[in-house]
């Protein structure tokens, strides 16, 4: 089928009502910036899912890093969508405008090695936050500051696994009737990974990309296999998405990292879904376990809710009152691939 086909059966559908899960941010502004709501039938209904890794950052996290950044010849590197995101005490960039810490933004992990290489005086600690998509360049930096010998670089780590949390909304949400993939994080995993969610729980998992005619494809497939009562997995996404994944990524990612417990801001702890430094390379870690404490929303925060696609974002009653993205409250605000964020950039 060509687009205006897919277009055309989409918009006609008038099957039972179904939600659909874009789990990826990327997709969620991609969604809006290309108005597919508007091109798809009111009974299918897109929900955004806890693609952001920023937005699900706990408050204690955000807590060690300004505390490693407050010490004497100590320098945080960070990436700059972390600045905003709020601690018990305020956010690391109100406390670099305050001037009681030392942050520096980064571009890349990389550039841990080279500035404490130049400068063994200071130790460098690097907020590595992601999911899998990041984790492998995170593991190859600390193999090579292994290698090298560099021992004045240590990770506060936020690492994560999308898979995890699927399997969680899977269990926990029965009302989401199929998932659009995350594309880049699927370019790791690959997309055979998704099969035991496919089989274990009856719903289509379809891995896709970026443009509209993509994610429209993927709509239709989802929408396709559910009127058919299938429940497989689709790689839409072949020019980038292998089955089996890249292997030599996830070789070198579990080289480096062990699951363990994490808490995911707003959702609570989740068994196996965080990734920590392993044994051997435990002299660069700067206490990224047992993050567990996280400031307790008010109830009229409903980001939670959010995160699993139980209600849109403008359906917060903090959404634009008390909660933007100048001043973010909510977690899924926070970032420019939060949900919360993208919903106020395009319909507030």
């Amino acid at each position: 089928m060509d687009v205006k086909q897919i277009i055309d059966y989409l918009a006609a559908y008038d099957g039972r009502p179904l939600k659909i899960m874009e789990v990826c941010g990327t997709h969620t502004a991609a969604i809006f910036k290309n108005g597919i709501r508007s091109l798809i039938s009111d009974k299918i209904k897109l929900i955004s899912g806890p693609g952001c890794p920023v937005c699900v950052t706990p408050t204690a996290y955000i807590d060690r890093c300004i505390e490693y950044a407050s010490r004497e010849n100590h320098t945080l590197l960070t990436f700059g969508d972390m600045m905003k995101v709020p601690g018990s005490s305020g956010s690391l960039s109100e406390a670099k405008g305050n001037g009681s810490v030392n942050v520096d933004i980064m571009y890349s992990p990389f550039e841990a090695l080279e500035k404490a290489a130049g400068d063994p005086g200071r130790t460098y600690v690097v907020a590595a936050v992601g999911f899998e998509t990041t984790v492998p360049t995170y593991a190859m930096m600390v193999q090579e500051a292994a290698r090298r010998g560099i021992r004045n670089v240590k990770l506060v780590t936020a690492l994560k696994t999308v898979m995890v949390a699927l399997e969680w909304i899977c269990e926990n949400q029965e009302d989401v009737d199929g998932f659009i993939c995350p594309g880049h994080v699927s370019v790791i995993t690959g997309s055979d990974v998704y099969k035991p969610l496919a089989e274990r729980y009856h719903r289509p998992f379809v891995v896709t990309g970026f443009e509209a005619e993509h994610i429209l494809a993927s709509i239709y497939r989802i929408v396709r296999q559910i009127e058919t009562g299938g429940a497989a997995v689709e790689n839409l996404y072949r020019n980038a998405v292998k089955d089996e994944g890249n292997r030599k990524a996830v070789a070198i990612m579990e080289e480096a990292f062990e699951t363990g417990p994490a808490m995911w801001r707003g959702l609570g702890i989740i068994e196996k879904s965080g990734l920590y430094l392993r044994e051997e390379l435990a002299g660069y870690d700067g206490g990224s376990r047992d993050l567990y404490q996280d400031m307790e929303l008010p109830s009229q925060c409903r980001c939670g809710d959010v995160i699993v696609g139980r209600i849109n974002p403008d359906e917060c009653p903090m959404f634009g009152r008390g909660c933007d993205p100048v001043k973010p409250f909510g977690p899924c605000m926070v970032s420019s691939e939060g949900a919360c964020g993208i919903w106020y950039r395009n319909v507030h």
